[in-house]
């Protein structure tokens, strides 16, 4: 099977992804604050799902190298990202 991104591999994302199937990070803190996933937002693809959607670390706006979340996105909802252009 041949896919467009693999595994590790810098992303943005183009499309929100369902509310419902959003992980953050930090939910257990008692000073967890919710942060709305966008459009624009930058992630790094953690595993290929088995119904071919991608499993995305998403990073803070703020410090690019911190993980706020995990959610599913289809190939079409993402697109490559030059490592030396953001990071």
């Amino acid at each position: 099977m041949q896919t467009k991104f693999k595994r590790h591999q810098l992303v943005r994302i183009l499309k929100r992804p369902d509310p419902e199937y959003i992980e953050y990070v930090e939910e257990g803190d008692p000073n967890f604050k919710e942060m709305p996933i966008k459009e624009g937002m930058l992630g790094r693809i953690n595993i290929l799902l088995p119904n071919f959607q991608y499993h995305v670390a998403i990073f803070d706006p703020e410090n690019k190298t911190k993980i706020i979340a995990y959610a599913p996105f289809e190939e079409d909802d993402l697109e490559e990202v030059k490592e030396e252009q953001n990071l």
